[in-house]
């Protein structure tokens, strides 16, 4: 439970932890919001909230929901024998390091240097193949990645179009308008939609199809009621992934963790929605101040 709840947050954390970051960049841009250095602003502004959520979770899920065993002395034995029988870092093991740092570098320093993030990963990956560590039926056999490629191409697709045809600038103004009946502030708006595109990933079985769903018209309606648009990006993006652990169905990683069967779906319900809680009021409140401080709004 706490690795499933965890998860969230340490996917939050890095721009390129989880397909659905990428996907959410991707979208931004075509409503023309760009990230500069996509990958180190994304880490300065996820850093503090998550780091400090990624602390709390652990102790929060030990006195909430405590494990039934607490006292495990056996278990660093038992570890040491482990590593033990697995032996020596082999040379596939050792070009996978380097290759895994070069490419991560890449991904951070990629935009001072002329490289996009698409030619790093596709230079990690020939290395890779290059050198044998993978062969082109692993490749094949990564059924997810393909699958993950092919709603890439058909929800940025969906998305620009969506946008080209004016559906998603007539939805977020109607949405804007009646926003400001309220006479609701940037960041009373700003509030109001994040709560909903949180609440209704109960509705969705996917963080990807949730995002192409819904992400371009709640940023557009961030925009629209006057909340700064790198914040509304990345704050989209950022719950995008908070809400992964909400049931059994909110996330691949949730399906995964649940059909293990250390796990009781009364309380995946229970402890997510408190997690959620926890998490959403520490990268409401922390996040607010950090976000401040580094100047997105």
């Amino acid at each position: 439970m706490t690795q499933f709840q965890a998860a969230g947050n340490s996917s939050a954390l890095f721009l390129t932890a989880a397909a659905q970051n990428l996907l959410c960049l991707k979208l931004a841009e075509e409503l023309g919001v760009i990230i500069k250095n996509p990958w180190v602003s994304w880490f300065k502004a996820a850093s503090l909230p998550a780091i400090i959520s990624l602390l709390v979770t652990p102790y929060l899920l030990y006195k909430i929901f405590p494990p039934e065993t607490k006292d495990t002395p056996d278990a660093p034995a038992l570890a040491a024998e482990k590593l033990k029988l697995m032996g020596p870092v082999t040379k596939n093991e050792w070009v996978m390091i380097g290759t895994m740092i070069l490419a991560v570098s890449l991904w951070v320093f990629g935009d001072a240097i002329g490289v996009s993030s698409v030619v790093a990963a596709m230079l990690g990956l020939s290395i890779l193949l290059l050198l044998g560590v993978l062969d082109w039926d692993d490749c094949l056999n990564e059924k997810s990645a393909w699958d993950t490629l092919a709603w890439f191409a058909v929800l940025v697709g969906m998305a620009a179009q969506l946008t080209n045809l004016g559906i998603v600038s007539w939805m977020s103004s109607c949405v804007a308008k009646l926003l400001q009946s309220f006479s609701l502030s940037w960041p009373a708006a700003f509030c109001v939609l994040e709560a909903s595109y949180f609440l209704i990933h109960y509705l969705f079985a996917s963080q990807t199809g949730h995002v192409g769903a819904l992400y371009s018209a709640f940023l557009a309606m961030h925009v629209a009621a006057g909340v700064p648009r790198a914040l509304s990006a990345l704050a989209l993006a950022f719950n995008t992934n908070l809400f992964g652990a909400l049931t059994h169905y909110s996330s691949g990683q949730a399906a995964v963790y649940f059909g293990a069967g250390y796990l009781e779906l009364p309380d995946v319900f229970k402890i997510g929605f408190v997690t959620a809680l926890v998490n959403t009021l520490i990268w409401g409140v922390v996040g607010s101040i950090w976000w401040k401080f580094l100047g997105l709004y």
